[in-house]
């Protein structure tokens, strides 16, 4: 009788060890997929049985049942978020359940370059396979929530155009996950400018002849338009912030080129620059244009609450990129003999445009 116990024991531990054995397994199984690797799509509401089912019916896993039997003992089967998640090859089957318990969702991502302005904004978002596209009524009803007009801008002046919403967003890299809208990202562009704008105002020289953080956001956009090269921000900036204090004209062909937007051909003449009727034309009006001309990344925005020192009121390409800039017409006349009426074979401006300040 002894033996026949002992006998019993030993076959239920050896069934135990057996069972363990293949539950053991079967959770860290194998991921079998091709080299590459693949992205497995989890849809809101879905069960973990039917993930496993449908990975088994892939080929991808064995052992469903036992699967299944460890992730309800481990509460897995209650953590499953949706989403899309990348599965690499060889991936452990826990691992993958894991990262699907944890929601670590795959990231993309959307570049908003400094400078563009917002419909080439829109462009990227909406050319973005992930992204999911707001109907146009109400992506135009959240563009004008997120506009600038409101009661400090009609007190300051400021001639909002069709409450444009034009520079309010931060350019950056955003991510997100698929099926976010292009609403979110355009909210968080928006929510990090208004707080970037919101520092740097409260930090301001109070000597500064801008009124309010929406005239700053507009004189950042022109110097963001105005040139690439880094170290020119603060001395343009600078140029523009001393004119506007003198009651000069700004006369920036990138306002001038925003403001006759698909009328611009590339060429910008003689008739536009005198176009009154162009609201954007700094050569006739005076002050700011009513509203920003681009998206200004943090260093133009720094650069027009920290500018330069100089005394410099002008500035012209010089054909390399780069500006030279004069403390009077006179200097600022030979400037632009030297570098625009006789520009060299392999001429090249930044931005696209050239701008020579006139008086």
């Amino acid at each position: 009788m002894f033996r026949s116990l002992t006998t019993v024991v030993c076959g239920v531990l050896l069934t135990a060890a057996a069972g363990a054995y293949v539950l053991h397994s079967s959770w860290h199984q194998p991921l079998q997929l091709q080299s590459e690797g693949a992205v497995l799509t989890i849809e809101p509401g879905e069960s973990l049985h039917q993930i496993l089912q449908g990975l088994a019916q892939q080929d991808w896993i064995t052992g469903v049942r036992w699967v299944s039997l460890v992730a309800r003992g481990l509460g897995v089967d209650k953590q499953i978020k949706a989403g899309e998640f990348a599965v690499e090859p060889q991936m452990a089957l826990s691992d993958l359940l894991m990262r699907l318990a944890k929601g670590e969702v795959l990231q993309y991502s959307v570049t908003f370059p400094e400078g563009i302005t917002l419909p080439e904004a829109l462009v990227l978002l909406h050319g973005h396979p992930k992204l999911a596209k707001t109907p146009p009524a109400g992506l135009a009803s959240s563009l004008r929530e997120m506009s600038a007009y409101d009661d400090q801008n009609e007190r300051s002046g400021v001639n909002l155009i069709a409450n444009s919403a034009e520079g309010w967003f931060l350019p950056e890299t955003w991510s997100f996950t698929a099926g976010d809208h292009d609403v979110d990202i355009l909210t968080r562009a928006h929510d990090a400018m208004q707080a970037l704008l919101a520092e740097l105002w409260e930090q301001r020289d109070l000597n500064t002849p801008l009124n309010t953080p929406y005239e700053a956001l507009i004189l950042a956009s022109i110097v963001e338009k105005e040139t690439g090269v880094p170290s020119e921000r603060q001395q343009i900036a600078g140029v523009f912030l001393r004119r506007l204090l003198k009651g000069m004209r700004l006369q920036t062909d990138p306002t001038v080129i925003y403001g006759l937007g698909d009328r611009y051909d590339g060429n910008l003449r003689r008739a536009h620059l005198r176009d009154k009727t162009n609201p954007y034309n700094t050569y006739v009006i005076s002050g700011l244009p009513p509203t920003p001309i681009a998206l200004p990344g943090e260093a133009a925005l720094r650069a027009v609450f920290l500018p330069d020192r100089s005394d410099a009121l002008y500035f012209v390409a010089k054909g390399d990129g780069t500006h030279a800039f004069s403390h009077s017409l006179a200097e600022h006349e030979e400037a632009v003999r030297r570098y625009q009426l006789s520009r060299r074979s392999d001429y090249q401006s930044s931005p696209r445009t050239p701008s020579s300040l006139e008086h």
